[in-house]
């Protein structure tokens, strides 16, 4: 059965008091069916490789955009030195090489460090309800793993998250990802979210969006996808 992907992208929300926390803040949304499932192979294998080698000799701090986003994670009372966005903690790994994930991860975080802004992604079958941006309570439930079993933490309040219905999909912005939405190898139904602050430039974050979509339909030519800013 076919997805409402209009319905699925237009839904996304960022709360008031995120935008006044960073009244630059936007994000592009894209949800997508059909999408190439699978393990790492050597087609996304060569992504995350490309991407490596186009960052290995980065200034991570430097970079204007990343830099951004330190003082983004300063505002809601992040250490950016110890917990670190997910471009930044992507980009300080590429000399030593990127993580291989699944197909999936690895063509958007291919992306994220190419063009260094956070990109997240999550599995639609897996999500409940509209996906937003919100201050934490502090008692809102994330599902992750410790010491190799299943646990479950609260974000700190006043901490920056998206969440669904059920609980909180992704902490401290961008920076840890729930168990329960993660795109798996099995996943051909994803919600993406690339997220971007002053200074990028807008034709920046939609040459992201249409590098992302044009490397998955190198896979998967019949993909369906909707686009939506939310600024």
């Amino acid at each position: 059965m076919t997805m409402d992907l209009d319905a699925v992208a237009g839904s996304v929300r960022v709360d008031a008091a995120v935008r006044a926390l960073r009244p630059d803040f936007a994000v592009l949304v894209i949800a997508a069916e059909g999408l190439p499932a699978g393990p790492t192979d050597a087609w996304s294998r060569g992504l995350l490789k490309e991407a490596a080698e186009g960052a290995a000799g980065l200034d991570v701090t430097a970079e204007p955009h990343i830099a951004a986003w330190r003082q983004a994670y300063t505002a809601f009372g992040a250490k950016p030195g110890r917990t670190r966005n997910s471009a930044e903690a992507l980009a300080r790994r590429a000399a030593a090489g990127l993580p291989e994930v699944s197909l999936l991860v690895d063509a958007y975080n291919a992306v994220s460090v190419a063009h260094r802004l956070p990109v997240g992604g999550e599995d639609l079958d897996a999500y409940t309800g509209a996906p937003r941006l919100v201050r934490a309570v502090g008692d809102e439930r994330f599902d992750t793993v410790a010491s190799g079993a299943p646990a479950v933490e609260h974000p700190e309040p006043g901490e920056v998250v998206w969440c669904d219905d059920l609980g909180v999909t992704c902490r401290r912005w961008n920076h840890r990802q729930c168990v329960r939405t993660r795109i798996t190898e099995t996943t051909t139904r994803a919600l993406f979210l690339l997220e971007r602050l002053d200074p990028m430039p807008f034709e920046a974050l939609d040459a992201a969006a249409e590098d992302l979509l044009a490397r998955l339909r190198e896979r998967a030519p019949e993909l369906r996808a909707v686009t939506r800013l939310v600024r």
